[in-house]
């Protein structure tokens, strides 16, 4: 009874100090939830054991499935809804030990690979602090300049170059959104038509080697990371200049114009260059050492922040307080990724105990007659999915259950990586809850229905690049069959 009573107490000043703090009533409640039920667990697990062994194990498996679901469509953070579903697994599932939650959790990030994340995402804001973005910037100008809608194919372009140095989406499209959007704007582009290009091109971020998406899917599927990154290759050049093109024709109707009117001089040309070419040589030391085999994904993530330092000091632009508030933004990205990570390795053990990944291949293996049934399967379901959830915690749930599936059908992985990333971008921008439509419509002001009405032609662009990496695998394997062999 004192261990009641002090439970209520700490979870009613939890309450209380939580929403000090501003955070959603869900969550709050969550919490409060958690610690009565942790506190009192040794009398309180008998009797929610013997209620889950009158359920059954599989109605136990959907209401955890239910709870996590309902839990994000209430925004709840990703990581919790994870949590709190595997939780009610545990909690009813008689047997099954409490520590085997904690060990899942914290062994669930400890592979090596990962550390891959934190390295690239660490040399991307040591760039950005280091001068390098609008070097770049001064380059894609020189190039697109005379294109119709200059600004907006330098959007395009920017986007392209700067996925190979940073590799987060969402960082892309912030930055571009603040630089980039209210120059459009003065230069007669709208805010809608602004903001989708900042929105749309940002998909091509993940993309491009070193995306984190490509990262955490060869550390889930066990995929060469290198050959994603080779693969990305192709398929982020291929979407750059489809959206080059689409920029150029509603330009060309709307009377957007060019940046400047006259051809660029040698030596003109050549001062927009020569400040960009030692960044742009970033993407080429990844490839080349993986290709060669002078260092792993992790290590070159390590090379690409001690690169960007020097590449900070040599601009003399890297200073003491840059340096601190890159560390910043770098330990909180990679703990919101890991805590999601985390996460979902719980409940993916949870579906693999359960053998769910073996009775969803069979059922699928049963309804969808060969492998492009299957694909167009997968992505309808993954794009429904990626407009209501975040693009990494469905990977991490997803991927162990739909890559083996591939690899019955005969799918190539490499083919089957790039289509389920490519849905997972798609989904970060639409509607209700895509996180790179949110984020760029916050920066910018524009209105969320306006952004999806300006954003039809982009939709069925990246629709019909979809179908291309579905029904022609040769653009996802090719260039990989040629460097690699095979």
């Amino acid at each position: 009874m004192t261990e009641l009573i002090i439970s209520i107490i700490a979870a009613i000043a939890l309450i209380f100090l939580l929403k000090k703090l501003n955070l959603a009533w869900p969550v709050i409640i969550l919490a409060a939830l958690v610690l009565l039920i942790g506190v009192n667990i040794s009398w309180v697990k008998p009797y929610l054991e013997a209620y889950g062994k009158t359920l059954g194990t599989n109605k136990v498996l959907g209401i955890s499935a239910v709870t996590m679901l309902v839990l994000l469509f209430l925004k709840v953070p990703v990581f919790v809804s994870v949590f709190g579903g595997s939780l009610i697994y545990f909690l009813f599932n008689p047997g099954i030990n409490q520590i085997i939650f904690g060990q899942k959790a914290v062994t669930g990030t400890e592979s090596p690979s990962l550390l891959a994340i934190p390295f690239f995402v660490c040399a991307g804001t040591f760039m950005n602090y280091s001068g390098v973005t609008n070097r770049i910037m001064n380059f894609c100008s020189a190039i697109t300049g005379r294109m119709p809608g200059g600004l907006a194919q330098v959007n395009v372009l920017l986007s392209t170059l700067m996925g190979g140095l940073s590799g987060s989406n969402l960082a892309d499209a912030a930055m571009e959104a603040k630089m980039l959007v209210p120059e459009m704007e003065k230069q007669g582009f709208s805010k809608e038509f602004s903001s989708v290009v900042t929105a749309a091109s940002a998909m091509i971020t993940p993309l491009i080697p070193p995306g984190i998406a490509m990262i955490l899917y060869g550390c889930i599927a066990d995929v060469s990371i290198g050959k994603l990154f080779m693969s990305g290759i192709t398929v982020g050049g291929t979407l750059c200049i489809a959206m080059m093109i689409l920029v150029h024709f509603i330009s060309k109707k709307r009377g957007y114009l060019p940046i400047r009117s006259h051809a660029m001089s040698g030596a003109e040309f050549w001062g927009h260059f020569r400040p960009a070419i030692l960044p742009l040589c970033l993407p080429i030391i990844i490839i080349g050492g993986i290709r060669l085999g002078v260092f792993t994904a992790t290590e070159a993530g390590a090379i690409a922040i001690l690169y960007a330092i020097i590449l900070g000091l040599l601009y003399k632009e890297l200073s003491l307080k840059g340096i601190m508030q890159a560390c910043k933004e770098t330990v909180c990205t990679t703990g919101g990724i890991m805590l999601i990570v985390s996460a979902a390795s719980v409940f993916s053990w949870v579906l693999t105990k359960e053998r769910v990944p073996q009775q969803l291949t069979e059922f699928i293996v049963s309804i969808c007659p060969n492998k492009y049934a299957f694909l167009i399967a997968v992505n309808i379901f993954v794009l429904i999915v990626g407009m209501f959830i975040e693009g990494n915690a469905t990977m991490i749930v997803l991927v162990p259950l739909l890559a083996p599936i591939a690899r019955q059908y005969g799918i190539d992985e490499i083919q089957f990586a790039m289509i389920y990333i490519f849905n997972n971008a798609i989904g970060a921008l639409s509607p209700p809850m895509g996180t790179l439509m949110f984020v760029t419509c916050s920066v910018t002001g524009c209105k969320t229905k306006t952004f999806m009405k300006e954003a039809i032609p982009f939709y069925l662009l990246l629709v019909a690049i979809l179908l291309l990496l579905t029904f022609c695998p040769p653009v996802t394997t090719a260039i990989v069959k040629l460097t690699y062999g095979g």
